[in-house]
């Protein structure tokens, strides 16, 4: 291993000359830090003070870089060394912008300044560059899952983009559902009429593209690897296996209508003249532009009424809770169907919320002016009537019942996304001997060769679970994309535009593989997994709380790191109890000496010190955000940014309590079904493992209010500084730690 030589670098611009002794800073670094110099710019992150440092990095002079100046989240452009290992040490959001500009106040600035300097140099210390992924893999080929809207527009998208595509289709044509629509609701000014649908035109194109290969008929029967070197063994109409390799997988499953016949009340299955959307669909196709007659006798239609959120938004047993989102705009265009041949047909839209998303608004009013009725009412009962039927409704603005009739009713039922075999709920379930349950008996759509099951995790709904807000597209299985209806409720303009980022997506995943880098959050991360194997006990936890499937286990039950597959959480790093896995650029150590580097005041000071482990993709920077806002909170907490809160090991608290720090906080995203943790499980398996540490404080005969996990949002630019307050009070009151020498 080679000699480390550290080399700080001390900005003072931004103020941080007038607020810092920054010549103090210099000399810690070097008398404490043990680094072979310590140099002050006026504006380190200036031309010259970048040239600077990069002219040390290629003479040879050091191979470890701390950069004390702003966040490790600004001016990340200039400060990029790819050949050392470098440390943020973040004086500007993290100690002057958070403590008054006051004489009385300079005493306890200076002294987290010189903490923060002491850990960043014993955290490079720990640190060497990432080296690139020797499992890297180059295939530029993108395997789509499924030939509906969603599909055809991520194959076609890739295609343009130069990439080419394969569409495994299970069914004999392409096209999905949106192929059996005689109309599409309109996606151009002035939103005021259906349109066609466009999907003919897809097909030819992709029919068409000698950078497109489809499959009909055909299912994915198993699909091993990870980006840039999928492998997806494809049985065909032939009855024949074709394997062939993939970059990076897009799913696009589309969705199964939800079965009316669950719905008795509305007379579905009881009279052919209730109908579906979908049902609508095929009547309108065959009517060809002319009247649309009733299938009961063939008589042209000439009343006619659409019941909204029919077995959906609604908490009945066997019902969906949620809204599929296009319901509402579908009526109104199908309701025009109608009005455009005759605008004498009685047209009635029964509703309890009319949600017209996109420029839905503006069909809304096109449809009134043709004259389609709309009426907020809850509907009780379809009956057959002696000619035709009879709807009976609780009429919400009357506040009565009321009765009418109709020639054809219209069911607005809701999709269930076809994302194969919910895996999570496959585990949770056992045969009463205490063997595992048999699998669900949805068909799997990929059929993954994962040790974690054969398809996506669901989320609570059905759907594949990708967070719109965090990470829309990426899935818990690095690599592949869900787009469309199987990743939540859509129409086709949302499935199009959806389908286009899946692609884009996909794409990006593939190129990173190529390069050993990792995918999103910590997307173009070097760093990977290692691990000591002759300390590990096989106990299995980072394998089994890894939430991307990244772990598998060798001949020998050690674990097996998939590279490519990583998402860099460090999650199996906090689940290891015998801390044997690391980072080259974080790992125990890195973090562990960070903590035992902070000077801790004796007791008779009364300078209580508090640990705060803040998770980097949102409490970090609403700490960011608060200190640029001014929002400052107390001069004793001492945080350190942690890739996730699942990363944080145990290990680091019980060393934080026995080194003397009175208090300790873990800020991370929020948990459950409404997640934000970028990382999926990070929060939620730290909350699990801090229950177990309050029983060693217990033990220990220590308060439980010295330990806090809290749950913190990027947008909690006030509360983040208020909960490090509120634990320096917690502190106050309960006294300093008991183990402080």
């Amino acid at each position: 291993m080679a000699e480390v030589k550290i080399g700080a670098y001390v900005c003072k611009g931004c103020g941080l000359g007038e607020r810092l002794d920054t010549q103090a800073l210099a000399a810690i670094a070097t008398r404490e830090g043990k680094a072979v110099f310590a140099k002050e710019h006026d504006v380190l992150c200036s031309q010259s003070g970048v040239e600077m440092i990069r002219k040390d990095i290629e003479a040879g002079e050091v191979n470890r870089v701390v950069l004390a100046a702003c966040s490790r989240r600004a001016k990340t452009d200039a400060f990029h060394f790819d050949t050392v290992a470098v440390s943020r040490c973040n004086l500007r959001e993290g100690v002057i912008w958070t403590q008054p500009d006051a004489d009385e106040a300079r005493e306890l600035t200076q002294e987290m300044g010189e903490d923060y300097v002491r850990m960043s140099c014993a955290e490079v210390k720990q640190m060497t560059p990432p080296r690139p992924n020797e499992q890297a893999e180059r295939n530029r080929h993108v395997l789509v899952v499924g030939g509906g809207i969603s599909g055809l527009t991520a194959a076609v998208e890739a295609s343009r983009a130069g990439y080419p595509a394969t569409i495994v289709e299970k069914g004999d044509a392409l096209g999905g559902w949106a192929a059996k629509l005689w109309r599409r609701v309109p996606t151009r000014a002035p939103y005021a009429d259906p349109r066609e649908t466009g999907v003919a035109e897809l097909i030819a194109e992709v029919e068409a593209d000698p950078n497109l290969t489809v499959y009909l008929n055909a299912t994915v029967t198993r699909t091993s690897g990870a980006p840039g070197r999928f492998a997806a063994d494809i049985a065909t109409e032939s009855g024949k296996t074709v394997t062939e390799n993939f970059g990076a997988i897009v799913q696009a499953s589309g969705f199964t209508p939800y079965d009316a016949n669950r719905l008795p009340e509305f007379g579905y299955g009881k009279s052919p003249d209730v109908v579906d959307q979908l049902g609508l669909e095929k009547l309108a196709r065959q009517a060809d532009g002319g009247p649309i007659k009733r299938p009961s006798d063939g008589k042209e239609v000439q009343s006619v009424l659409f019941i909204q959120c029919a077995g959906q938004r609604s908490q009945a047993e066997g019902h969906l809770s949620y809204c599929s989102g296009h319901c509402c705009n579908t009526s109104i265009k199908q309701a025009m169907y109608f009005k455009d041949r005759n605008p004498d047909v009685d047209t009635l839209v029964l509703y309890t919320d009319l949600r017209t998303p996109g420029k839905g608004e503006d069909l809304y009013r096109s449809g009134q002016r043709k004259g389609v009725i709309f009426t907020k009412g809850v509907a009780r009962e379809v009956k057959l009537g002696p000619d035709g039927l009879q709807v009976q409704f609780r009429d919400l603005i009357l506040d009565q019942e009321v009765s009418v009739d109709e020639d054809l009713v219209v069911l607005a039922t809701g999709m269930v996304a076809n994302s194969g075999v919910d895996i999570e709920a496959s585990l949770q379930k056992e045969a009463p001997n205490g063997e595992q349950a048999p699998a669900s008996q949805e068909v799997s759509v990929l059929n993954l060769d994962y040790r974690q099951g054969p398809d996506l995790p669901h989320l609570v709904h059905g759907f594949q679970d990708s967070h719109f807000i965090c990470f829309p597209y990426e899935t818990r299985r690095t690599g592949i994309y869900a787009t469309g209806p199987v990743r939540r409720p859509m129409d086709i303009a949302q499935a199009i535009e959806d389908a286009t980022g899946a692609a884009l997506k996909a794409i990006q995943a593939l190129e990173n593989a190529a390069q050993g880098r990792a995918a999103h959050p910590r997307s173009g991360d070097l760093s990977f997994p290692s691990f000591h194997r002759d300390g590990c006990t096989q106990c299995k936890r980072c394998t089994v709380e890894c939430p991307f499937g990244a772990i598998d286990e060798d001949e020998q039950r050690y674990p097996l790191f998939n590279e490519a597959r990583c998402r860099r959480c460090g999650t199996c790093m906090g689940a290891c109890p015998v801390r044997v896995i690391y980072f080259d650029n974080y790992s125990i150590d890195t973090v562990g000496q960070q903590i035992k580097a902070v000077d801790m005041p004796e007791e008779s000071q009364e300078k209580p010190r508090i640990l705060v482990l803040a998770c980097e993709n949102d409490a970090y920077p609403a700490l960011d955000m608060a200190a640029m806002n001014r929002v400052g909170y107390s001069a004793y907490a001492r945080v350190i940014p942690v890739r996730c809160l699942g990363s944080v090991n145990s290990i680091w608290v019980t060393d934080a309590l026995n080194g003397g720090y009175d208090g300790i906080m873990l800020m991370g995203c929020q948990k459950g079904d409404n997640y934000q943790c970028h990382f999926v499980k990070g929060s939620e398996l730290a909350h699990d493992r801090m229950s177990k540490v309050y029983d060693t404080l217990e033990q220990l005969q220590l308060e439980k209010d010295r330990v806090e996990t809290h749950e913190v949002a990027i947008t909690d630019i006030q509360r983040a500084p208020r909960l490090i307050e509120a634990m320096a009070e917690t502190v106050k009151r309960v006294g300093p730690s008991p183990f402080k020498f």
